[in-house]
C-alpha cells in the first residue's frame, strides 16, 4: 500500500511542531563523566563533530564541571520510495535487416531529444534473424553495438531484448523480421519444430518448446543455440554491462512473451480479438510424444493421445462449448485438470530453461535479466479463462496461474514484464473482458514473490486518458518500501510522439512518472475528515471483499 504523507505545513505550524518535537525529544539523556576514559572513549560516537559542543542551561548543569549531558539524536527518517523510471521502445527496425542502424540522424536527434526529456533509457530488441541472419554460430552485432554507442553519448541506459521470435504478420508487413532463414529451412525440413494446432495450423513464430533440448538446429538445440546467442552478447558488449546496458529481457516465446501462439500475435492488438478463445498448440510429434510419456507415468495411458475435444474453434462463446462452459465444462474435470497442468508445466519448464542460462550467462555482470508474460484478459470474467488457458496459463476461478510463473521468475532474481497499464476495463467491447483485473492478478504475483516490475502500454495513445492511466496502474505496485524497483516502457517510438501537442504530454508524463510524490497516497482535510485517495487503497478494498 501507498505510504502516507502529510500536507505541507505553513511556517507557523511548522515553528510550532518544531517546539513541540524538540520537547518531546530531550528524552533520553546520556550523562556522560568526563573524568572517565572509559566513558570518555564510548561517547564518541555521540558527540558532535564540531569542536563546539552544546550545552543545555538549566539542565544537569551546564557551565563548568563534572560533566556534560548530550542529546542522542534520533534515526534520519526513511527515504522516500523513489518515482518510476520511463523508458522507451526503439522502432522494431531501428536495426534493419542488413545489420546496419536505419535513419541514422533521425536516430540521433530523437535519442538526443529522449534524453533532454527525462526518460531514463531506451529498450530495443535485438533481433535473432537479423544477428544470426548469416549461418549457425555466425553473430553480427555491428548495428546493435552502433546503437548502444549512440545511446551511452546520450546518457541513456538500454535495455536489450533478446527476441527470439519473428517480428510481423508475413513478407508484406513492412516490419517484416522473421527467424532466421537458415532455421525456416530447418522448420520447412522439418514441420513438427513448428507449433501445431488440432487443424494441422503450424505457427512460425518462434520454435516448439517441446524440442527445447533435441539438437534439431544442424546439431545444436534450440537451448544451445539461444544459450550460445546470449554468451556472444555478453562477450560482445562486454564494456557496456551493468552501465549502460542494465537489463536483459528474454524472449521466451510468440511476441517475445512467455505463452504459446493459441492466436495469432498480430490478432492480439486487433479490436476484434476480444472473443477469440484460441486453439491449444499441442498436435506436434514432441508435444504429443510429452503428453503420451506424462499420462504413462501417471497410469492413464488413454489420455495421453491427441488433445482436448470440445474446444470447437477459434472464435465463440465459451459457453457453446463442451471443454471451456462454465457448467459441466471439461477443464473442470479430473482429464481437464491433468491435461492444463501438463500444458501449463510444459511452458513453465521452458521458462525455466531460459531462466537458468541467462543467469549463469549473465551471472556477476551486473544485468537483470527479466522475462514478459502477456496480458490475455478476453474472458477474464468467465470462470474457465479459456484465452489465457491456450495460451498456456492456468488460471480460472478456481486457480491462480500467474503465481507460479513468478515464484519461478524469483528463484532467478529476474523482474517481471506485463503490458495492459493504459487499458480499462470501461473501454472494453466485451463485458467478459477485464484488462484491470487482469492486470491487478499480475502486479499481485509480483508483489508476493517481491520481483521487479515492468509495466507497458497495449495501445500507441499519448491521450491524457491513456496517460493518467497508466500512472494509476503504476500505482498498483511502485512507491513500495521493500527495495524492489518499477519502471515504465512506453512502446514504442515513432514520428507521431515528437508531434508537438503529443510530446508536450509525453515530457509532462515523464516527469511524473520520475517524480516520487505521484505515488504516494494523499491525505485530503475536508470537513475535519481524512481519507485516502490512492489507487491503491481501491486494489486492495476490491480484493479483500473478493476473497470474502
Amino acid at each position: 500500500m501507498a505510504a502516507i504523507t502529510a500536507p505541507p505545513l505553513t511556517p507557523a505550524a511548522a515553528a510550532s511542531t518544531s517546539c513541540r518535537t524538540s520537547r518531546l525529544r530531550r528524552a533520553p539523556f546520556l550523562r556522560l563523566a568526563s573524568s572517565s576514559s572509559s566513558s570518555s572513549s564510548s561517547s564518541s560516537r555521540f558527540r558532535p563533530s564540531s569542536a563546539r559542543r552544546p550545552s543545555f542551561s538549566g539542565v544537569g548543569g551546564g557551565g563548568g564541571g563534572g560533566g556534560e549531558i548530550l542529546h542522542v539524536s534520533p534515526p534520519p527518517p526513511p527515504a522516500a520510495p523513489p518515482g518510476a523510471p520511463v523508458y522507451v521502445t526503439l522502432p522494431a527496425d531501428a536495426v534493419g535487416p542488413g545489420g546496419r542502424v536505419a535513419r541514422r540522424r533521425a536516430m540521433a536527434a530523437s535519442l538526443a531529444a529522449l534524453a533532454a526529456a527525462g526518460v531514463a533509457g531506451v529498450a530495443v530488441e535485438l533481433w535473432w534473424g537479423v544477428v544470426e541472419r548469416q549461418g549457425p554460430g555466425e553473430y553480427d552485432w555491428a548495428g546493435y553495438l552502433d546503437l548502444a554507442a549512440m545511446a551511452r553519448r546520450c546518457g541513456l541506459r538500454v535495455r536489450a531484448i533478446l527476441a527470439f521470435h519473428q517480428c510481423g504478420a508475413g513478407p508484406q508487413d513492412p516490419l517484416w523480421i522473421p527467424l532466421p532463414q537458415w532455421v525456416l529451412e530447418e522448420m520447412d525440413r522439418f514441420p513438427d519444430l513448428s507449433y501445431t494446432d488440432k487443424y494441422q495450423r503450424r505457427s512460425k513464430e518462434y520454435i516448439s518448446l517441446g524440442c527445447d533440448i533435441l539438437p534439431v538446429l544442424k546439431g545444436r538445440s534450440p537451448m544451445q543455440a539461444y544459450s550460445d546467442f546470449m554468451r556472444s552478447f555478453r562477450n560482445t558488449f562486454e564494456d557496456y554491462l551493468g552501465a549502460i546496458v542494465t537489463e536483459v529481457q528474454v524472449g521466451m516465446g510468440p511476441g517475445g512473451e512467455l505463452r504459446y501462439p493459441s492466436c495469432p500475435t498480430e490478432k492480439l492488438n486487433q479490436p476484434g480479438s476480444s472473443s477469440e478463445l484460441g486453439e491449444f498448440q499441442c498436435y506436434d510429434k514432441f508435444m504429443q510424444a510429452s503428453l503420451s510419456a506424462h499420462a504413462q507415468i501417471l497410469g492413464l495411458q488413454e489420455w495421453g493421445s491427441g488433445g482436448p475435444t470440445g474446444t470447437d474453434g477459434l472464435r465463440q462463446n465459451p459457453e457453446d462449448t463442451r471443454f471451456f462452459r462454465a457448467d459441466g465444462g471439461c477443464w473442470d474435470t479430473p482429464y481437464g485438470r491433468f491435461f492444463l497442468e501438463w500444458y501449463s508445466r510444459m511452458l513453465l519448464l521452458h521458462g525455466e530453461r531460459l531462466c537458468m542460462v541467462a543467469d549463469a550467462v549473465f551471472s556477476g555482470t551486473g544485468v537483470t535479466i527479466s522475462g514478459k508474460v502477456a496480458g490475455i484478459h478476453w474472458h477474464y470474467y468467465t470462470c474457465s479463462h479459456p484465452s489465457e488457458l491456450t495460451a498456456g496459463y492456468y488460471n480460472t476461478l478456481l486457480r491462480d496461474g500467474y503465481l507460479p510463473i513468478a515464484q519461478m521468475f524469483a528463484r532467478y532474481k529476474a523482474a517481471l514484464c506485463c503490458a495492459g497499464f493504459d487499458l480499462m476495463d470501461a473501454e472494453r467491447t466485451n463485458s467478459e473482458s477485464s484488462p484491470e483485473g487482469t492486470l491487478q492478478q499480475l502486479v499481485g504475483a509480483a508483489k508476493m514473490c517481491n520481483i521487479p516490475l515492468n509495466g507497458e502500454n497495449s495501445a500507441t495513445k499519448l491521450d491524457d486518458t491513456s496517460l493518467n492511466q497508466v500512472i494509476r496502474s503504476s500505482r498498483l505496485y511502485s512507491g513500495r518500501a521493500s527495495g524492489t524497483s518499477f519502471s515504465f516502457n512506453y512502446v514504442r517510438m515513432s514520428k507521431s510522439l515528437f508531434e508537438f501537442h503529443n510530446w508536450s504530454r509525453f515530457t509532462k508524463f515523464v516527469r511524473q512518472m520520475s517524480d516520487a510524490r505521484t505515488f504516494l497516497a494523499r491525505l485530503d482535510f475536508r470537513r475535519g475528515q481524512r481519507y485516502l485517495s490512492s489507487m491503491s487503497v481501491v486494489w486492495v478494498v476490491s480484493r479483500a471483499c473478493a476473497y470474502t
